[in-house]
């Protein structure tokens, strides 16, 4: 009896546990909590060319703001560029364009050049058209590999999560261009 007596009170306890803990996750009138399945998801690699330009009469990036101390910086620490940057097939600039990087990037390595990136890759071409992905991470661009996070995308990417691994094909250290070759693995 007193083992029935035990049982029964557990059962009350836990059955009162989950009505206040159920309550407590109430939702709210401007949210709504959907069940989810997983589904099969997809594995997507991509790659593509960055090409960033600095110079010339068009440049494709450009700087916005900068620290008082930044020229006196080694690493241009502070500086903010803005950039709508060419993605194509191959290195060759005048190969297919797949698409365009648009964001910013700034210099937050005192010591060192990192790159604070915050950028959207949007593609232009084949299925890919109209969907895109987001790249936001420190980019060690003196390193000739590094790796940085996709944290989203759009279209066929929605909900994408993976990683880009970007290196560097050729720089000119005088102005700054680059061409910035990226291999993006993700699942979405």
């Amino acid at each position: 009896m007193a083992k029935l007596s035990v049982v029964v009170i557990v059962l009350l306890f836990s059955l009162v546990a989950n009505i206040t803990l159920a309550q407590s996750f109430k939702e709210e009138k401007w949210a709504t909590r959907l069940k989810f399945q997983r589904k099969k998801e997809t594995v997507t690699n991509l790659q593509f060319y960055f090409h960033d330009t600095l110079s010339g009469k068009n440049p494709s990036a450009v700087r916005v703001a900068e620290a008082t101390e930044t020229e006196k910086s080694p690493t241009l620490f502070g500086v903010i560029m803005m950039a709508d940057d060419p993605l194509t097939e191959t290195p060759d600039p005048n190969s297919k364009l797949l698409g365009r990087a648009q964001g910013l990037y700034g210099s937050a390595g005192q010591q060192e050049m990192g790159l604070i990136m915050a950028m959207n890759f949007g593609f232009i071409d084949g299925i890919y058209n109209g969907s895109s992905i987001s790249l936001l991470g420190k980019n060690s661009a003196m390193h000739l590999v590094r790796e940085m996070p996709i944290v989203g995308g759009t279209g066929l990417f929605r909900l994408a999560r993976g990683y880009a691994i970007a290196q560097t094909h050729w720089i000119d250290l005088t102005t700054g261009d680059a061409i910035v070759g990226y291999n993006v693995t993700m699942v979405h």
